[in-house]
């Protein structure tokens, strides 16, 4: 076998592969979005909606908390 079949065969196992891994990642954003876990479109969006007047994308479930920890941090 010469460096050129072994790069050849290489280069389509690299292919499969990756053609395989992206369609699994298409699958899992599929599958989110419809379970309800994750809507990652609304992310693609925060592009567009990145002022500090604008909705957050999710909501903090203990905002009380992390506020106190930042007081904190400016504090000492």
């Amino acid at each position: 076998m010469t460096l050129g079949e072994l790069s050849a065969y290489g280069y389509f196992i690299l292919t499969i592969a990756l053609s395989l891994l992206f369609m699994a990642y298409v699958y899992h954003l599929y599958t989110a979005k419809t379970r309800g876990t994750k809507d990652y479109e609304k992310y693609g969006d925060i592009v567009l909606h990145d002022e500090l007047t604008d909705a957050p994308i999710e909501k903090i479930e203990n905002e009380d908390s992390i506020s106190e920890t930042s007081q904190e941090k400016m504090e000492g």
